[in-house]
């Protein structure tokens, strides 16, 4: 629940959407006893852009405090807040939904767990890997009573996911980084499946990312901790994945030159102009394909 609505010290409304989990561990904030404070990466929207030293308030156990503004637009901010980071955001939070699914009035009651996998363990995407949306706990039952093997890795959605590209060249988009993690045992039994000949499935294109990023030269799976910044586009040559289940995703997008690499880019182009002239539904709730290479 990364998304936070409050107001300025002066009284202005102000929301703060943060970019990612702090990562670091908090300090107490001196002269404020039981407090605690920690470093944050966010978004601000207000009236007027804050300057650094605005205080915003969320609630009486949690604030922030604008440090800088950065010249992409993000903003530096130290959140202060008492007891547990988690709890706070649980308590004052809002789900981060794209702007495609209305809600003037904020989150509905259910959408924190409809806008969320079954699977979710780990905290710190701002965003939910929408392609496993489509999973309940049931299909994954009758997914594996047909035999299909399950494993998981952890990426943590990030805000530059869905950032467009701006430039003409796709070769010089700057791509972001997100914070993957792949344990021994998903790598052993993606490997040993491989090996048998077997056929690794992704579900989303940030499962995509993780697992390509965490191959060695020769399509090895590695146990791996780390920020990924791999950048996939046509012409890649896929060391582990063969089939995508994924959304559809929007023009100028990373993630669509992700699935042209996988698909190529006139097989995209068609499943495309498909979609549109038999009108699917597009995006989280509405759409998903698999690409079979």
């Amino acid at each position: 629940p990364a998304r936070l609505l409050g107001k300025k010290e002066s009284g202005g409304k102000v929301e703060l959407l943060m970019l990612e989990y702090p990562a670091m561990p908090p300090r107490p904030w001196p002269g404020n006893s039981g407090w605690l404070q920690v470093p944050c990466l966010g978004l601000v929207k207000s009236s007027k852009r804050p300057r650094p030293g605005t205080r915003l308030i969320f609630s009486s156990l949690l604030q922030a405090e604008v440090v800088a503004l950065r010249d992409d637009g993000k903003v530096e901010l130290l959140l202060y807040f008492q007891g547990s980071l988690v709890k706070q955001l649980e308590r004052q939070g809002q789900v981060p939904l794209p702007p495609y699914i209305g809600r003037n009035e904020g989150e509905k009651t259910d959408d924190r767990k409809r806008y969320q996998t079954v699977y979710a363990a780990q905290t710190g995407a701002v965003a939910a890997p929408t392609a496993g949306l489509h999973f309940t706990d049931a299909l994954l039952a009758k997914v594996a009573a047909a035999g299909v093997g399950r494993c998981a890795v952890t990426l943590h959605v990030g805000y530059g996911t869905f950032a467009p590209v701006r430039v003409d060249d796709i070769r010089q988009h700057q791509i972001h980084t997100e914070f993957l993690s792949v344990s021994p045992e998903t790598a052993r039994r993606i490997n040993e499946t491989r090996k048998a000949g077997g056929k690794i499935w992704a579900v989303g294109t940030t499962t995509v990312r993780a697992l390509e990023f965490a191959a060695d030269q020769n399509g090895q799976v590695q146990p791996c901790q780390d920020d990924c910044s791999l950048y996939i586009y046509p012409g890649y040559s896929f060391k582990v994945v063969d089939n995508l289940l994924t959304n559809f995703h929007l023009p100028k997008s990373s993630l669509l030159f992700l699935v042209s690499a996988l698909a190529g880019q006139e097989g995209i182009r068609r499943c495309y102009g498909h979609a549109i002239e038999q009108r699917y539904r597009f995006f989280s709730y509405g759409d998903a394909m698999l690409i079979l290479p």
